[in-house]
């Protein structure tokens, strides 16, 4: 019995300790790296995995502005003297996306690679 006693005791400080080691504060992402999650849990589905290339429903839009993105993901709308690339009206606004759009940019900017960025002016009323 004194020796199950101590084998238990021994197992249960031995997984303590492994259980100490794999603790690990959490990481801290980048803009980028948050725009990118919101990309792929709130875009991808309609405007495809590679935000270079259109998707199924949504056109690409790597490189799109700051503005772009705003008006379009929380207004459903486009900034004034924006041409659309597509005349669908699918898109819904995404209010819970306002405090992130910052990282949307900040993905969106850092994604593009074959195509120029899309610059839109920012109208302040």
């Amino acid at each position: 019995m004194q020796l199950r006693v101590v084998l238990l005791t021994a197992v249960m400080t031995m997984l303590g300790s492994i259980s100490d080691g794999c603790r690990t504060s959490p990481r801290t992402l980048t803009p980028v790296q948050r725009g990118e999650v919101l990309y792929r849990t709130n875009c991808a589905s309609c405007h495809g995995r590679d935000p270079n290339r259109p998707g199924a429903l949504g056109p690409a839009i790597a490189g799109s502005s700051r503005a772009l993105i705003e008006a379009r993901v929380l207004h459903r709308a486009y900034p004034a003297g924006y041409q659309p690339k597509r005349q669908t009206h699918l898109m819904q606004p995404m209010p819970w996306m306002a405090a992130h759009i910052d990282d949307l940019a900040a993905y969106l900017g850092a994604s593009a690679t074959d195509r120029p960025s899309v610059k839109v002016a920012r109208h302040e009323n």
